[in-house]
């Protein structure tokens, strides 16, 4: 740690520094995570471009001499950017000095790359034996396929997720979020937290490995199990819950709905307040209930046809079945449930002024008085290089502090 002791409003994490070597968004992910939480983290970028998602777009906003991609906004707050040369000699020895301070170093390198830099495990180990690694690939960093590139929607169906999600079999789909960068993220974040506790014990850094394949292959859950235990292969079948019903969306008067009925006790109670008997033989049961799915579906859009969107809701609610609508992302936002869980933060950035960012999941609070300590000093995503002069500044006075 950069410091010895961290105050509670600095954050979980305060005084811990994290060099973040990624780029994308698997690695850049696990770094904002880092940062939430109150670490210092420093990300290095290549001099020419910097991180990849700085030129993914449109949407582009700002000056049009200097636009700026919203996608690199999405997973870059709460960091600093250096631009370093990891070829040149100078560059190199920038990079060796940030490790011997690290507490972490996150990178997403393919296999092989930072050995050739002349920064392999080992020899970041070397300069500091506390440092904790993750090391996020596509595939993995070992086995017969460890040398593919892992982008995201290429490892969602290498994976089989595409295989589980869409209206049908035929109909394969991509989550609409880059869900196996930010998985194997959120994983990474999950290792290295292990680890620097680990480290509180033994004194020693590791690395911590995984991969986009694994994060996906990680949270098959349920779907994995049909697999696995029971020899099915689990196929897409649209809005619609593969062992609960009625489970999903259905349609009503001018709009669709979800609803959850996930206990014999709640479709008692959702059957006889629109007027389905719940002891026929295929209704039975919940196992009845899936086999005969189709006819369900149709009964209950049936009894829905006479209510509008509000109306429904209104009613399943009166009656205690979870249900809910499907909202844009715009609504979502506005949504005063989103606004007062703090996952909307407001930051200031250099260029853009004042911008709201979707924040971060976590809330803390004592247990005794319920006082909330959540770490709340969050800054905007970084400019290429726009703390590079202040960061060699620190570097080159040989302290361990900010």
């Amino acid at each position: 740690m950069e410091q010895e002791t961290a105050s509670q409003n600095a954050g979980p994490l305060g005084g811990y520094l994290v060099v973040d070597l990624s780029r994308a968004l698997a690695g850049p992910h696990a770094g904002m995570m880092l940062g939430d939480l109150g670490a210092r983290v420093i990300k290095v970028e290549n001099p020419q471009s910097g991180d990849d998602t700085r030129g993914w777009g449109p949407p582009f906003v700002g000056p049009d001499e200097d636009p700026q991609a919203t996608y690199f906004l999405s997973c870059n707050r709460n960091k600093e950017s250096i631009a370093i040369d990891l070829k040149s000699d100078g560059g190199q020895a920038e990079l060796a000095e940030l490790i011997r301070r690290a507490d972490v170093v996150v990178e997403n390198f393919r296999p092989g790359v930072l050995d050739r830099l002349g920064f392999s495990a080992a020899q970041m180990q070397e300069l500091n034996p506390a440092l904790v690694i993750l090391s996020i690939t596509g595939f993995g960093h070992d086995g017969p396929e460890s040398s593919r590139s892992g982008y995201d929607q290429i490892v969602q169906g290498e994976a089989g997720l595409m295989s589980l999600t869409g209206s049908g079999p035929d109909d394969p789909q991509r989550v609409g979020v880059p869900i196996a960068d930010l998985l194997s993220g959120m994983y990474g974040a999950f290792g290295c937290l292990s680890a620097l506790l680990e480290r509180e014990r033994t004194g020693k850094g590791q690395v911590v490995r995984t991969s986009l394949l694994a994060a996906l292959v990680g949270v098959h859950a349920f779907q994995g199990t049909r697999s696995t235990v029971a020899g099915e292969v689990p196929q897409a079948q649209g809005n619609h819950h593969p062992s609960i019903a009625p489970y999903g969306l259905f349609a009503c008067a001018g709009g669709k709905v979800q609803i959850s009925v996930g206990s014999e006790r709640l479709w008692t109670r959702f059957a006889e307040g629109f007027g389905i008997d719940a002891t026929r033989e295929e209704l039975a049961t919940n196992a009845q209930r899936v086999v005969n799915r189709d006819k369900l579906i149709a009964e209950v859009e049936a009894a829905f046809s006479g209510y509008g969107p509000e109306d429904l809701l209104a009613r399943l609610n009166e009656m205690g079945i979870p249900a809910g609508k499907v909202r844009s992302l715009d609504e979502v936002y506005d949504w005063d449930q989103v606004r007062s869980q703090g996952l909307l933060v407001d930051v200031d950035h250099d260029l853009l002024g004042n911008v709201t960012l979707p924040g971060p999941p976590l809330r803390f609070f004592n247990a005794d008085d319920e006082e909330e300590t959540t770490y709340r000093s969050h800054s905007a995503p970084p400019g290429l290089d726009q703390d590079g002069e202040r960061i060699r500044q620190w570097l080159a006075a040989g302290e361990a502090g900010e």
